[in-house]
């Protein structure tokens, strides 16, 4: 492999190439930009590679960045960028302009129209980085979209439809698993996965690779399992129940343990099969309570578990562990445990990012897991030179006996450093270590500004007045990526920013980012570390008698290279064991992740597909042969098929009834009498749809087969993430647990793809479907005056009684009295929607008359009043001048009564009106009915 330093003096040397063209760039006109895009992709679309046009297109965008940006890039950037377009990744120290360097290659590939996608940590820098370059790319004519969280299903893909698209790294994920569980092509909102540039992409790369997405649904409730495993695990003693491995942080029951396990559930082998749910429960617990520490990788703010991201020390925010790893925390925490959600779809980032077909990354620090980019992204780490040397001064290392000791220390350089006036970066490697050094700061009497976990809103703010004359940030791990830290003349006097790491973290890259803060574009600054033999790094790697010999130091010290290179060691022993831990998450993940193209690519077709026919017949072939082998004895070391049964298996059910006969199975070979057999599933589906239009059977055969995709697939993500968890027990047995792990989950893929096939056939094969011709239109019924008249005859209803109130207690009466008459029961609910409809069409008309007549609201306020709420049909004149009476004695004044004079006219006139509607309506009277012809068939008649 060709060394860094050779393949940075080549990109160099295109770079000064780049640089060359400037003055030809700085003649174009702002229009011209767009003409040149256009031109580069006209030759991409004719066959020209794009690399070919590297030269061209990052000088173009050079200009555009300095003319819109005011920044003209420099030649470390631009060699950043042809490292991005190599598909590797650029390590370029923090102030570089990383944000900068991402513009060309991104340029460059959106040219060829399949789409790129800029990954960020977080939705802040996504919208800022979109918003920033954006102008520029906008200048060139290039498209930009902003994927976020919030989006609809339309926004998010019109976001992925843009030459270049801002999307976090979870958000990025999840997306592809949503579009893998749709049930129509269209919702999709991604497109092919075709270049990516990520930023912090150790971060994303690495850290993030830990923790697998997963879109969960559905529950399984276990509450008082989680409660009786935390209370095993509680009773158990440390060395005695329990082996602790603090290198790996893992948790093994001791022989006595097991014993104690069996005697507390009651069972007999804790390891048996049908001991796997205990066995899971108890590990989670374990894991709860022994391993994991609240501060740590955890904290509990208001009733909730929420998880801390160990190499930035932010809240988690909508992450929790799986597989009931999160109940057991909060048994232990005696917070209220949620019910345990089934995983629907999951990938790890390892797995999703190797979807692309190139990835490119920029870090401050990635060189030291160099060999895991290569083994698992097939991707080197080309660290970039820096545009100005760096001057900061990495002091060697304080080494403590004591915590306590390495604390006084550390209060006691802050006070030195804080009264010459140059600021501080203090770095802590978790929440409780942060909490403890504020503590000493505030018994110092030293004022100071906090960043961790529980308080990670304000993080850019606090992180981007770091570097403020006097500041003194303390800051869990890394915070505030992104930001950047800039210093004023007078703090360059005083030799920049101090940067105090207490404790040394897990990775080295993390240390080179808490020191990254300091010394960025040639700026002086100073970084040192107090470790002390407390350090879970030095208690996980230092034999427990060289930590007593430094207890004899007191609030002594050692200041030794040698030492904090034996610290570097450790370090390193420690990357390779958490290398070791994801390469093995990754070599289980990649069975998974092989089934899971294998579905996702089927559920594909099947969504695309405009004919089903040839999918159906498979998963009948499928469910024949399996039928065959179900239906088959062994006979002396050969399988003999039972005739009898499989024909009772099928008859009439997956086959037409008496389609075949026992001889017809006599003397076939297995998979020929699978086919016979499913042509005759197919006849029997076909003649069953017959009826139906062709895309109405299309979308059922879709429906039908997704569903059972979904629902198998779930289910064995479920059983092959149990089987995981126990799987490491084969070794025990001297098994490789991983060739164990291979043979089971495809036994077990196997089986699901014949769970499916078997659903879908039976549910096929149980379809009745016909079409439904349109109902006819309700026959129109004419209402005549003598009908009115015959209903109130026989009903002994008068013109006065048309009104609901009326109408509906005589029709009352008259139902109880003829309640055994059916007959009679059926003629009444037609004459009581009849009278009931005329009521209705007599309101209407009323109010239309007095809305007409009627246009001063004082008078139709009088006119309520003298109404008095009452039903205008039943309203007699007598009713109207009582009411009006009492009014008038009221009237203020002679306007007032003459205002009432008009009320009481305009309702006589009603009334004189009504009356006559009353008469006229049995002529004009029409309603919509149902023809009674069955006994229950109801009528429903409108009066039109």
């Amino acid at each position: 492999m060709i060394s860094d330093k050779r393949l940075v003096k080549r990109y160099g040397q295109i770079a000064d190439q780049i640089i060359a063209l400037e003055p030809e760039m700085r003649k174009l006109k702002d229009e011209d930009f767009k003409k040149k895009t256009q031109e580069f992709k006209d030759l991409i679309n004719s066959g020209t590679n794009p690399d070919a046009l590297l030269i061209e297109t990052y000088a173009l965008a050079r200009e555009a960045a300095r003319r819109v940006l005011g920044l003209n890039a420099y030649r470390v950037q631009l060699i950043g960028g042809i490292i991005l377009n190599s598909g590797d990744i650029a390590e370029m120290r923090t102030g570089e302009g990383k944000t900068l360097t991402g513009i060309f290659p991104a340029y460059l590939n959106a040219l060829t129209g399949k789409g790129v996608h800029i990954v960020t940590v977080n939705e802040y820098l996504s919208r800022r980085d979109s918003e920033i370059n954006g102008q520029v790319f906008d200048l060139l004519g290039i498209s930009v979209g902003l994927n976020g969280s919030r989006l609809s299903k339309y926004e998010k893909k019109e976001a992925y439809d843009k030459d270049i698209t801002y999307t976090t790294n979870s958000e990025l994920g999840f997306d592809y698993l949503r579009d893998n569980m749709v049930t129509d092509y269209s919702q999709k909102v991604q497109r092919q996965l075709n270049y990516c540039i990520i930023d912090e992409a150790d971060s994303v790369l690495i850290d993030e690779a830990r923790t697998p997405l997963i879109i969960s649904g559905g529950s399984s409730s276990r509450m008082n399992l989680y409660k009786t495993a935390n209370d095993f695990a509680v009773s158990l003693t440390e060395k005695e129940d329990v082996d602790i491995d603090l290198e790996s942080k893992q948790v093994y029951l001791t022989e006595q343990g097991i014993k104690k396990a069996n005697d507390f559930f009651s069972i007999k082998k804790l390891f048996a099969l049908e001991n796997t749910e205990i066995f899971h429960l108890i590990m989670n617990a374990l894991k709860a309570q022994f391993v994991f520490k609240e501060g740590v990788e955890y904290t509990v703010k208001d009733g909730e578990i929420l998880l801390i991201d160990q190499f930035t020390g932010r809240i988690m925010q909508g992450r929790s562990y799986s597989d009931g790893l999160q109940q057991a925390l909060q048994a232990k925490e005696g917070v209220d445990i949620e019910e345990e959600t089934v995983t629907l779809a999951t990938i790890t980032y390892q797995n999703f990012y190797r979807l692309y077909s190139k990835i490119a990354g920029m870090t401050g620090t990635a060189k030291t897991e160099e060999e895991e980019f290569i083994k698992i992204y097939n991707t080197r780490v080309v660290v970039t030179p820096t545009n100005k040397p760096v001057i900061r001064k990495d002091e060697p290392d304080l080494t403590f006996g004591s915590k306590n000791a390495a604390l006084k220390k550390l209060v006691q350089d802050v006070k030195q450093t804080h009264e010459l006036g140059a600021p501080i970066l203090i770095g802590t490697t978790s929440v409780e270590s942060s909490e403890q050094i504020a503590r000493y700061l505030t018994k110092a009497g030293l004022k100071f500004e906090t960043i961790n976990a529980k308080n990670h809103d304000r993080e850019a703010e606090i992180v981007a007045k770091a570097g403020e004359l006097g500041a003194i940030t303390l800051a869990t791990n890394m915070a505030g990526r992104g930001t950047d830290i800039k210093l004023s003349d007078e703090v360059r006097k005083l030799g920049g920013l101090r940067v105090f790491g207490v404790e040394r973290n897990e990775a080295r890259r993390i240390d080179n980012q808490l020191r990254g803060r300091s010394g960025r574009q040639g700026d002086p600054g100073i970084s040192r570390f107090y470790i002390s033999m407390d350090d879970d790094l030095m208690i996980r790697f230092t034999a427990p008698k060289t930590r007593e010999r430094f207890k004899v130091l007191g609030d002594d010290y050692i200041k030794s290279r040698m030492f904090t290179r034996a610290v570097t060691n450790s370090q390193k022993k420690l990357e390779g064991m958490n290398f070791d831990q994801r390469k093995n998450v990754l070599d289980y993940d990649n069975i998974l992740a092989q089934q899971r193209e294998i579905i996702y690519a089927q559920r594909d077709d099947i969504l695309e597909a405009t004919d089903l026919t040839v999918v159906i017949k498979k998963f009948q072939v499928t469910t024949a042969y399996e039928l065959i082998g179900k239906y088959s004895i062994e006979v002396h070391g050969e399988k003999t098929l039972d005739e009898e049964q499989l024909l009772e298996a099928i008859d009439g059910k997956l086959v037409a009834k008496n389609k075949f006969k026992i001889e017809d199975f006599y003397n076939k070979e297995k998979m020929d009498l699978s086919i016979e057999i499913a042509d005759a599933m197919m006849q029997l589906y076909k003649a069953r749809i017959s009826d139906i239009p062709e895309e109405v059977a299309l979308d059922m055969e879709r429906k039908i087969i997704l569903e059972s995709f979904d629902k198998y697939w779930t289910k064995h993500l479920d059983v092959a993430n149990k089987l995981k968890s126990g799987i490491y027990l084969q070794q025990y047995a001297q098994n490789n647990p991983l060739a164990i792990y291979v043979e089971q989950a495809t036994s077990l893929f196997n089986k699901m793809k014949v769970n499916i096939a078997d659903e879908v056939v039976y549910n096929l094969s149980n379809v009745i479907l016909k079409l439904v011709e349109e109902e006819p239109e309700p026959e129109r019924i004419e209402i005549t005056d003598q009908d009115i008249e015959n209903i109130l005859t026989e009903t002994g209803l008068t013109n006065n009684d048309i009104n609901n109130q009326a109408i509906n207690r005589r029709f009352d009466q008259l139902e109880e009295e003829f309640k055994d008459d059916k007959t009679r029961l059926r003629r009444l609910k037609i004459q009581r929607d009849v009278m009931l409809g005329l009521v209705i069409e007599l309101d209407r008309r009323a109010q239309m008359l007095a809305e007409s007549t009627i246009d001063n609201k004082k008078i139709t306020k009088l006119v309520k009043k003298i109404q008095k709420d009452a039903d205008i049909t039943t309203l007699t004149v007598e009713e109207v001048d009582a009411n009006f009476e009492k009014l008038a004695k009221k009237a203020k004044d002679a306007e007032a009564l003459q205002q009432l004079s008009i009320a009481r006219e305009v309702l006589l006139e009603l009334i004189q009106k009504m009356d006559d509607f009353k008469r006229q309506a049995r002529h004009e009277s029409k309603k919509n009915a149902e023809d009674a012809v069955e006994e229950d068939q109801k009528v429903k008649i409108r009066i039109g």
